[in-house]
């Protein structure tokens, strides 16, 4: 038995458990054991302190790591623990740290939201959208929870018939479809996924709503230039692919586009303190993604005469969501191993898993922020719920 390794995982995990190394098991703790952690191979010393979570998440893909109790149970346990794991910023500077180009911030999205709309069908609800929903109610299901998100939105945005709506990342636009239908608003979205672009435009001619609803393969950087201006502009989920040190920019290129007393929402996960980001995450998931505290954001507001008008916590509701897609993607996993392969299924059952548990833990959270291009009292006197 490695004496490190055992060390080391009591360390981080604060619950009883049994670890098995090969033949050889020991207990870890006093009271009875939650579960057991298998590993198949020894966990390498060196890669461990260089990054805690890329070993144990390139373990788990490999299938050298196993365990005995449901995955989202056993992450539960520690991952509230996460200030505790050990990074080498330096030897992993260059995958904390990307370039933010243009070219590269591409990349980086495609890699992620261009995996394949067929991929993404299989465990999303119809309304193919790929960020928190909104439970009114405990029984709502994951499309009545993404419908009720997208409500929740355009009721915050006091829309009108006729007005513009801008939407900044706009995935495969339910969005934007659901303010035409609606509110009869006229709407462009920019995305940066060739998939979501071509899926998106498509079911704008399919749906007749070519003269409602516009979409643009298109990097928020050029909004500045572009000569558009908007009523309402709302950003879902895009500002973590922003990174740290563009955040300014960001908001300078919506300050550029947003009419006098026009509204922004920007709804986008985010962290207590400021940090890099996790690694393993960084790899094989989200490259160049950066979750942005909530201080910061609002600290750049004041330079462009943004006012703050409602800042709303959905952490919760992130956690109930990523169960339901995980839920969903195990239905469906035979199906993922044969067009994907194994190592694919259990890294995005990791990453399912372990974001569910980062936000019951409380380690990120998710904020909405309303906002106003300096004073509208045109507005409604109480707040939307």
């Amino acid at each position: 038995m490695n004496g490190f390794v055992a060390e080391y995982l009591e360390h981080i995990i604060p619950v009883s458990f049994v670890l098995r190394i090969g033949d050889e098991e020991q207990r870890i703790g006093k009271e009875n054991p939650r579960f057991t952690v298998d590993l198949k191979k020894n966990l390498n010393k060196k890669e461990m302190l260089t990054s805690t979570s890329l070993s144990l998440g390139e373990a788990y893909m490999r299938g050298d790591l196993e365990v005995d109790h449901d995955l989202y149970e056993v992450l539960n346990c520690f991952m509230g623990e996460m200030d505790k794991f050990k990074i080498d910023k330096l030897a992993l500077k260059g995958l904390l740290n990307t370039s933010r180009s243009k070219k590269n911030q591409e990349k980086e999205v495609r890699s992620h939201y261009d995996i394949g709309n067929d991929f993404y069908r299989l465990w999303l609800d119809e309304t193919m959208s790929y960020s928190c929903g909104y439970f009114k109610e405990e029984t709502d299901s994951l499309y009545q929870a993404q419908v009720n998100k997208v409500d929740h939105i355009l009721d915050k945005l006091s829309l009108a018939p006729g007005m513009s709506l801008l939407d900044i990342g706009c995935g495969w636009g339910f969005l934007l479809k659901r303010a035409a239908k609606e509110y009869g608003v006229h709407g462009t979205g920019i995305t940066l996924s060739e998939e979501q672009y071509q899926k998106f435009r498509q079911e704008i001619e399919d749906e007749g709503l070519d003269d409602l609803l516009e979409v643009r393969r298109m990097d928020y950087r050029e909004l500045k230039k572009s000569g558009m201006k908007f009523d309402r502009i709302v950003s879902v989920g895009m500002i973590e692919h922003v990174g740290r040190g563009n955040y300014e920019e960001f908001m300078e290129n919506i300050d550029a586009v947003l009419k006098c007393k026009g509204l922004c929402l920007l709804h986008f996960i985010s962290a207590l303190e400021e940090h890099e980001g996790d690694a393993w995450i960084k790899k094989y998931i989200f490259p160049g993604g950066v979750i942005p505290s909530l201080r910061e954001i609002i600290h750049i507001l004041p330079e462009h005469h943004f006012y703050t008008l409602d800042v709303e916590s959905l952490r919760r509701h992130y956690n109930k969501t990523l169960l339901f897609w995980r839920e969903n993607f195990n239905r469906c996993r035979t199906e993922i191993v044969e067009g994907k392969g194994e190592e694919f299924a259990r890294m995005w059952e990791l990453y399912l898993t372990s974001c569910a548990a980062a936000f019951q833990n409380g380690v990120v959270d998710i904020h909405q922020l309303l906002l106003s291009k300096g004073v509208n009292n045109e507005l409604p006197l109480n707040r939307v719920v």
